[in-house]
């Protein structure tokens, strides 16, 4: 391997972190020995300075080695579903214990030994009475079908204890999932790495989620409880399972259980930008023409009888009056509003924030969103406002996605349920960097454009006017992020 390779997977402080507790660890090692042939060879003086010496090298490794090792065992514990875990209070009466019974060992007080006896016991009786609260437990969870980034989201939770004897006491429900794949950095690791080690690397980082916390479900009963939690960012959380955790009854342990869930896809719809007054304003020449068809338009095309399943309040009363059989009326339909929104996600490579592959792989598993480009945010907010300010006007919107990863199969619609699926499509765009001027990435509004009848078509890109085609300067609103 390289040594750019290791600077793009490794920081400066994990080098010489590694480098510090290697000399650290050789060099007990080495005291030791000498330790060792000192007492051997008669040496007290040079036994007792390499004792000493030995000593500082165990403090050293306490202090510098144990810890980086302890935090990624933890970070590599809470992936593995291990049933328990130690917390730090756990760890200090683990300590006591061992102290107390080398002691009673080691003196025969039997005063010591009654203090080993409660301290094991309360250790023994902590651990089953936490285990035994997370068992026979089920959770469910409900979540509205329209969820937007930085507003509360009402998630409703039911926990059931199916226990017959035994309630339950201090339970967390938390949900797990993932929210791509695989790492954003997966790409950058194949290409360092051997194809194992990158495949290890390049799993999507689990993302948890608290969803409530239950103080006690009575046992053949089920707790229910409303909360609301709020989505910093736009994008999906593909759910994996749930996972039950306490600490009762002395927290020396965190019993942990995971349950299987049905594979969901939450998606988060992008935020709405304020529209500007231009914008908002923007004139459709829409309604003006009539068409002598059936729809919901305003003028009078004809008078019927009426149907069962019609609408009473289009029923003419007086029509209805003179033939004494009811009588509806149909109205014709105006000129459909057909709009065409084309969202570019494209940026130039100046744009791109330059991060090392260890980077990458650090912000996406902290989730503090440097990875997202604000000018596309800006422009996704801007194309989800846009989306219902032309839903409230009742056009008929065609979203279409430029880029390498675009899925415009889909037609142009109308209504709420189209403005959802527009806004799920909106929620997964990611920010492409280039400088290359390909006209690619504009071929399905082109080819939108020749087949005709839009009324409006808005692009929202970052491209100058020359990378763009003349067709499309020429017959389209052109709002730049």
């Amino acid at each position: 391997m390289k040594l750019g390779a290791l600077r793009q997977i490794f920081s400066l402080r994990d080098l010489s972190n590694a480098a510090l507790g290697i000399v650290v660890i050789v060099g007990g090692i080495g005291l030791a020995v000498i330790t060792l042939y000192a007492h051997r060879t008669d040496q007290p003086r040079l036994a007792g300075i390499a004792a000493g010496l030995s000593l500082l090298s165990v403090l050293l490794i306490i202090i510098f080695v144990v810890p980086p090792l302890a935090r990624n065992a933890s970070k590599e514990a809470s992936q593995m579903n291990l049933p328990f875990e130690f917390t730090l209070g756990g760890a200090i009466m683990l300590g006591l214990i061992v102290i107390v019974g080398f002691s009673a060992w080691n003196t025969g007080n039997n005063l010591l030994f009654l203090v080993l006896s409660f301290l094991t016991a309360a250790m023994i009786c902590g651990f089953l009475a936490g285990n035994l609260t997370l068992k026979k437990l089920d959770v469910k969870m409900r979540f509205p079908e329209t969820i937007f980034a930085g507003e509360p989201t009402p998630i409703y939770v039911s926990l059931k204890n199916r226990k017959r004897f035994f309630p339950s006491y201090s339970v967390v429900a938390e949900v797990r999932g993932s929210q791509r794949e695989e790492s954003i950095a997966a790409p950058d690791l194949r290409r360092l790495l051997p194809r194992v080690i990158a495949d290890r690397l390049a799993r999507a980082p689990i993302v948890r989620r608290t969803l409530d916390y239950f103080v006690r479900v009575p046992r053949n009963e089920t707790a229910e409880s409303k909360t609301e939690h709020v989505f910093s960012e736009r994008g999906r959380l593909m759910i994996k399972d749930f996972e039950l955790s306490t600490r009762f009854p002395f927290a020396f342990f965190r019993h942990r259980r995971r349950l299987s869930a049905k594979e969901t896809e939450l998606i988060v719809f992008p935020k709405p930008e304020p529209l500007d007054g231009e914008l908002e304003s923007e004139p459709l020449d829409i309604g003006e023409l009539t068409a002598f068809k059936r729809g919901t338009g305003q003028d009078l095309l004809a008078l019927r009888d009426y149907h069962p399943n019609d609408d009473l309040r289009r029923v003419d009363w007086k029509a209805t009056a003179r033939s004494r059989n009811l009588i509806v009326r149909e109205f014709s339909a105006e000129d459909d509003k057909r709009i065409i929104l084309f969202l570019d996600p494209l940026l130039p490579e100046s744009d791109e924030k330059k991060m090392t592959v260890r980077q990458k792989i650090e912000a996406e598993q902290d989730g503090d969103g440097t990875l997202r480009s604000e000018r596309l945010e800006h422009a996704v907010g801007t194309a989800a406002s846009l989306l219902s300010h032309f839903t409230e006007e009742q056009a008929a919107i065609t979203v279409l996605i430029g880029g390498n990863n675009r899925d415009n199969s889909g037609d142009g619609g109308i209504g709420s349920r189209h403005l959802h699926e527009s806004f799920k499509r909106l929620a997964v765009v990611e920010a492409e960097y280039s400088n290359d001027a390909a006209t690619d990435r504009w071929k399905d509004l082109i080819r939108c454009l020749d087949e005709g009848g839009t009324t409006h078509v808005v692009v929202l890109t970052a491209a100058p006017d020359s990378s763009i085609p003349d067709e499309v300067l020429e017959r389209s609103r052109i709002i730049r992020f």
